[in-house]
């Protein structure tokens, strides 16, 4: 009898099943046992903790009109294949104006619980970062702006947990500046009600910190630096630690700490993020010093000279850039950079504008890399942990024509999809001298590895429960 091939799948599957009906299935922690008494333990000696997603992971929204820019592809959002949705997504562009003074009317309006689309017509949510939320609200965390909203009642209990949303399109040393204020205002905030809830005066107050991917760089230069700014004149800044005082844990998931080859590959082909999603063109990915903030280091080896093999060092040479007409150097992108700057008439005018700006963004990415990329302990009092993905392929190295050209994909590592396992460690022997143990510039207290992806990891039980013991139990 002739069986159809659908038909062999089904008894594929139910023999599998089967055959795992006698096998033992490994159980997650149960959490609320294991953390319940910690969790219900109130006083001044509970540090609060304050959540920081990555890239794309805060809503943004036009702050005259309310219009959805980012965090939802439904009702009215500034569709980047729309010139005006296109406008208000990238970042304006001058000459003779700092990054800093680049501003636009588009804010950050809280971190993406779960990310809102339309597919075919239907209403769909994906999870984001609801599941650190939802970890955290297991260990008695709970999250202030739902408290404060009233969308939740979590009781006398909501000033524990602060989401820190930030515009992540734009530079990362203002975000940590935005840190720094944020945490001045909570510092406040929470020792109020230690004053209310048990009479205390002037409590110390310090924060444990979860920061994912792109997060935890923003948090790592607020660590060492507080809210300075770079040197203007390229030096090496002094790591002074100043962030350290107000932090006691900094829990990295999933941070590039020596970047992504996936940053690379999309400031120049662009980024797609699902088939009937809106993408980024490249020379709108290209207005955001974020994303150059997210380069690999050269030195590493992730750029090699498809003719040759020899590695390409520099990557933050803005003449590297226009020679390979990447991103906003690319003259076939001049269709989208009408759009962008559409006051500005002549076509070599607007490429002088581009250029001008991709040079600052490449320029300013180099300092920020050199700054955390200085070796430095942190003080007593305050440590570093983190978790990173080991089991996913994940892009390593790119190769391109030196004499211009798209980047092709060479070789993959192990990662989480998105940051290789080297990155997130920020492993110094890639590229150099091998060495048997680790060589990092960042003192890491713990390292855990999850067999998860980018964004899966915060739902990951190894992730749920070693977070909570670290946030309530370790000494």
């Amino acid at each position: 009898m002739h069986i159809h091939r659908r038909t062999w799948l089904i008894l594929a599957l139910l023999a599998l099943l089967h055959a795992g009906g006698c096998a033992s299935v490994a159980q997650g922690p149960e959490l609320g046992g294991l953390y319940n008494r910690a969790a219900q333990h109130h006083s001044p000696m509970r540090h609060p903790v304050i959540v920081i997603p990555g890239i794309l992971g805060s809503k943004l929204i036009e702050q005259d009109t309310g219009q959805i820019v980012w965090g939802a592809f439904a009702d009215g959002y500034a569709n980047p294949d729309r010139p005006d949705g296109a406008r208000l997504i990238a970042l304006p562009m001058a000459q003779g104006k700092t990054l800093a003074e680049l501003t636009d009317t588009v804010i950050s309006d809280g971190a993406l619980e779960k990310l809102k689309v339309s597919l075919l017509g239907l209403p769909v949510q994906l999870n984001a970062y609801i599941h650190i939320l939802g970890t955290l609200g297991v260990g008695g965390y709970r999250d202030q702006p739902l408290g404060m909203s009233g969308a939740i009642d979590y009781g006398p209990g909501h000033f524990t947990c602060f989401q820190f949303d930030y515009d992540w399109r734009r530079d990362n040393v203002e975000n940590a500046k935005r840190l720094h204020a944020f945490i001045k205002e909570k510092r406040a905030y929470v020792q109020a009600q230690y004053k209310e809830r048990y009479g205390e005066e002037d409590a110390e107050v310090t924060f444990d910190i979860v920061a994912h991917s792109m997060g935890g760089l923003v948090a790592r230069y607020y660590l060492r630096y507080g809210d300075a700014d770079l040197p203007t004149d390229g030096a090496q800044p002094n790591v002074t630690w100043a962030g350290a005082e107000n932090v006691r844990r900094l829990v990295l998931v999933g941070t590039p700490s020596a970047g992504s080859a996936k940053a690379l590959k999309q400031l120049v082909r662009g980024a797609d993020f699902a088939p009937t999603l809106p993408g980024f063109e490249p020379v709108i990915l290209g207005t955001m010093p974020s994303v150059y903030q997210l380069l690999p280091r050269g030195r590493h080896g992730v750029l090699r000279d498809a003719e040759t093999g020899e590695v390409i060092p520099d990557l933050y040479d803005p003449k590297l850039w226009q020679r390979m007409k990447w991103g906003l150097a690319s003259p076939k992108q001049d269709k989208v950079l009408r759009v962008l700057l559409p006051d500005v008439e002549d076509p070599g005018d607007r490429r002088q504008i581009a250029l001008d700006h991709q040079a600052k963004c490449l320029d300013r990415a180099r300092l920020f890399a050199q700054a955390l990329d200085i070796p430095a302990a942190p003080p007593d009092g305050t440590t570093i942990h983190l978790f990173a993905g080991d089991s996913e392929p994940t892009l390593a190295v790119l190769s391109a024509r030196t004499g211009g050209g798209a980047v092709k994909e060479l070789e993959s590592q192990p990662g989480d999809g998105t940051v290789l396992r080297s990155s997130a460690l920020m492993d110094e022997r890639v590229g150099g001298n091998w060495h048997p143990t680790l060589v990092s510039p960042i003192h890491f207290a713990g390292v855990q590895f999850l067999f998860a992806d980018h964004l899966g990891m915060t739902k990951d039980p190894g992730f749920s429960d070693n977070v909570l013991y670290l946030l309530l139990e370790a000494p």
